[in-house]
């Protein structure tokens, strides 16, 4: 299954719960991940404003970044204005279209009361990890 991580699950999976069970889903491979690259400069600022940029599992994400395992990546995407409440947000779901998700996995209330865009399901990681 393709899916775009939004940031607040993927820094969340540094601290534990069903955000760390839905990344573990990505590094197993039982999870295509979707990237961009404003959602990997995103997922990277954060990263570094909490101040885990020198935690060993912030390398060994990286790295399996740089290698594309299990993941696919969008070199372009569309323009879309889907996310009235956070427009910086749109872009998980150009990233979704452009690559063909099935589902964004957030925790985001803005994003999840979209529910559906073009076929893309958005469910919280509880709810993803209940739906596979």
């Amino acid at each position: 299954m393709k899916a775009v991580i939004d940031t607040n699950v993927f820094v969340s999976s540094f601290f534990g719960g069903n955000p760390r069970k839905v990344i573990d889903l990505w590094k197993t491979g039982e999870l295509i991940l979707c990237l961009s690259e404003p959602i990997v400069h995103e997922y990277v600022a954060v990263l570094r404003r909490l101040g885990l940029e020198g935690e060993d599992e912030l390398g060994e994400l990286l790295d399996l970044f740089a290698r594309g395992t299990h993941l696919l990546f969008a070199a372009a995407t569309p323009k879309l204005a889907v996310v009235a409440a956070d427009p910086a947000d749109d872009k998980f779901f150009e990233c979704a279209v452009a690559l063909r998700a099935e589902v964004i996995v957030t925790g985001d209330r803005a994003l999840r009361d979209i529910n559906a865009y073009m076929g893309i399901r958005v469910l919280s990681p509880q709810e993803f990890l209940a739906s596979r």
